[in-house]
């Protein structure tokens, strides 16, 4: 209450009515060492609803993760450590950035695959339980969580999975900001989960008429949910939000505003508590929850004496574990990279799939799937098992438990969160396919990647109205500049096969941030000098230079628009104009360089360009200029062969010349001839 109050803004309510199931669970349920925040032991604790960032701030201050009273005497202000909603990387013991409704449970969900994962990477023979790599994901989630529909995309997968180290604890207060969630809500959600195939309790705070806390029940409730191996737990607990504000308990207005001094004072009377004083904490009270770190030390000790008889047993795994821990790479991975023939014509979807088919003896963390497209994604690797509970394994799919292989089913928005998860819980590293018409449904959980620096890779295909037939529905247009104006994400677009390859090995050597591969489905020509990752890393590079080293025009493309290119400069050059192509796979790494570098692929002196690209212009007016022309696509798609659509759409090597022509005209370069008298 007094932080919320201080800061004039926030979310008390919940805070104040979780407090108890909060402190339960960092006190006496969850393993955890505040004083090694990074122990691989640990269980993870995911606050789905972040809004309530004040339930995990005050037990992080009351454990001793290093937060102090003043830290929550500074919630939401500027340079603080208790931001408004929790920030991974910003605040010790913060597990993932949680705010958007519903990405934490998806979070958890990954979490909870990655560990199963872990554990068959490094320990799969060990019995239930006894492995240093077995531990559980916890997770707080709100109505409002529920609400959103990823939280059924994930909780459905979750049960499918069979993910017994999970669970959820489900804060059942019937309020939102609107009020009596009666107005929006009225499915039994406990029911809902008992049909994913979870394990379900309930624990009813107001079940006697009264309201209370009764905390031996939540307790052995979460105990219950922790012995339960082979389905994932949820329990509903019905609180009262806001309890004990006397005047605002139960209600919207205790949801996401501050109370009042007036009725803060009341509601401590209540607690029998001074309310003249703020932000008290009794040093005793201290003393008394910062004996957790003891405890928490002590389990850990006990965890080390396994950990180390697990690696004096298993000296490579170990060296494995602690490699792919530091999110290194092994020396010469990258001699597994193929190598594509140049003047053969690939599809860069299927050279995607090549290259993780090649990497998959010596990458072992890495691992993924598709939302059911994986034969159009190519994200398979070949021979490699599905990760799935043994019932459930197909004929065109075989696998178990500790597979690699990832199915997410038609669930974009879910397989986003849940690779959120997986990169966040480590020890793995995760990619996930799908159209890239479709990373519209994925948006949210690629911002939030971005926003958490995590090393998630998407692998969107079918990237332009190169697919055809399919139409506009399925054709993106606007999507390469949407997703571009994504801080932190890197959109790369391969110009051929060996450029794909070129590209995966940029994108894995980077460990900071997500990035997304555009690919194709049509075939595209293999050119010389596409496999070399130092240029392809640079984002964009010299592929054909002028005949003469003096390009009097330059041509920027990217993806199955560097062909049209190609064509171009040839008809230029057979007219006299000397031409560059220029490879722009990735605007994000090419932003990166130097200004001398960018100078040397973009001559300010050559002010007549051309940027071709099969969707909207947008961005490209920045590397062009005034003098430059775009030759783009400012229109949805059709349905038809990708060539007809090219064609109509005016996406030819023809256009791109006659745009040449037309920058060259605005530069002052076209002169008249004579004709006589």
């Amino acid at each position: 209450m007094d932080a919320v109050e201080k800061a004039g803004s926030g979310h008390p309510g919940t805070a104040m009515s979780l407090a108890p199931a909060a402190y339960l669970l960092f006190q006496h349920v969850m393993r955890h060492d505040p004083s090694d925040t990074c122990w691989a032991g640990r269980d993870r604790f995911v606050l789905s609803c972040g809004h309530s960032s004040l339930t995990l701030y005050i037990q992080l201050y009351l454990s001793g993760y290093g937060l102090t009273l003043h830290d929550l005497e500074m919630l939401r202000q500027w340079e603080s450590l208790t931001p408004g909603h929790p920030e991974y990387g910003h605040t010790a013991g913060v597990e993932t950035t949680t705010g958007p409704l519903g990405q934490g449970i998806g979070n958890a969900v990954g979490m909870a695959m990655a560990a199963r994962r872990e554990r068959g990477l490094f320990d799969p023979d060990a019995a239930p339980g006894t492995s240093p790599f077995d531990h559980m994901i916890w997770c707080f989630a709100s109505e409002g969580d529920i609400e959103e529909g990823i939280s059924h995309e994930v909780s459905a997968l979750a049960g499918h999975q069979k993910l017994g180290n999970l669970v959820v604890v489900f804060d059942s207060n019937h309020i939102s900001i609107e009020d009596d969630t009666q107005i929006a809500l009225s499915e039994d959600i406990v029911k809902r989960y008992e049909a994913y195939g979870w394990h379900v309790q309930t624990v009813d705070w107001t079940r006697t008429g009264e309201y209370v806390e009764d905390v031996q029940e939540l307790y052995d409730a979460l105990e219950a949910a922790r012995a339960v191996t082979d389905k994932p737990s949820f329990i509903r607990l019905r609180t009262i939000i806001g309890w004990p504000s006397p005047g605002k308990q139960n209600t919207g207005k205790v949801h996401g505003a501050a109370l009042g001094d007036e009725e803060i004072a009341a509601t401590k009377k209540v607690m029998g508590m001074d309310p003249e004083k703020s932000f008290d904490v009794p040093d005793e009270v201290l003393e008394h929850a910062r004996r957790v770190v003891q405890r928490g030390r002590a389990t850990r000790a006990e965890w080390d004496k396994s950990y180390h008889a697990w690696r004096e047993a298993n000296p490579e795994r170990a060296a494995e574990f602690d490699r792919i821990s530091q999110r290194e790479l092994p020396n010469g991975w990258h001699k597994a990279l193929p190598v594509f023939e140049p003047g053969s014509s690939v599809a860069t979807r299927k050279a995607s799939g090549e290259v993780l088919s090649a990497l998959a003896p010596v990458l072992p963390e890495l691992w993924g799937g598709s939302a059911d497209l994986a034969e159009s994604n190519n994200t398979t690797m070949k021979g490699e098992p599905s990760f799935i509970p043994e019932e459930h394994q197909t004929k065109a799919f075989p696998g178990g438990p500790y597979g690699r292989t990832l199915h997410f089913g038609i669930r974009e928005h879910g397989m986003g969160a849940i690779l959120n998860g997986i990169a966040l819980h480590g020890g793995t590293r995760p990619y996930g396919g799908t159209f890239l018409v479709f990373s519209d449904y994925m948006r949210p959980a690629v911002r939030l990647a971005a926003l958490m620096k995590l090393p998630v890779t998407y692998v969107w295909t079918h990237d332009s109205i190169g697919l055809g037939e399919d139409g506009p529905t399925h054709q993106p247009v606007e999507h390469l500049w949407s997703l571009r104006a994504i801080p932190g994400l890197d959109v790369v677009r391969p110009a051929d096969a060996n450029e794909t390859a070129a590209a995966w090995r940029v994108v894995l050597e980077h460990t900071d941030r997500p990035a997304a591969l555009a690919l194709t489905r049509q075939n595209l020509p293999v050119y010389e000098g596409t496999g070399d990752h130092r240029k392809v890393a640079r984002g964009g590079y010299v592929l054909q230079d002028a005949s003469d080293g003096q390009p009097r025009v330059i041509l920027i493309a990217t993806g199955s628009e560097v062909e049209l290119a190609v064509e171009a400069r040839k008809a230029l050059e057979a007219e006299g104009v000397p031409t560059r192509v220029v490879s722009m796979p990735c605007v994000e790494w090419f932003h990166a360089q130097d200004a001398a570098y960018r100078q040397t692929v973009l001559p300010p002196s050559v002010r007549a360009r051309v940027a071709v690209e099969a969707g909207i212009a947008l961005g490209w007016r920045e590397f062009v200029g005034d003098d430059g022309v775009v030759v783009s696509l400012e229109h949805f798609g059709a349905s038809a062969p990708y060539r007809t659509l090219f064609q109509q759409f005016g996406l030819t090597a023809e256009r791109v010349v006659a745009a040449a022509k037309g920058s060259l005209a605005k530069t002052g370069a076209d002169k008249g001839e004579t004709t006589g008298n």
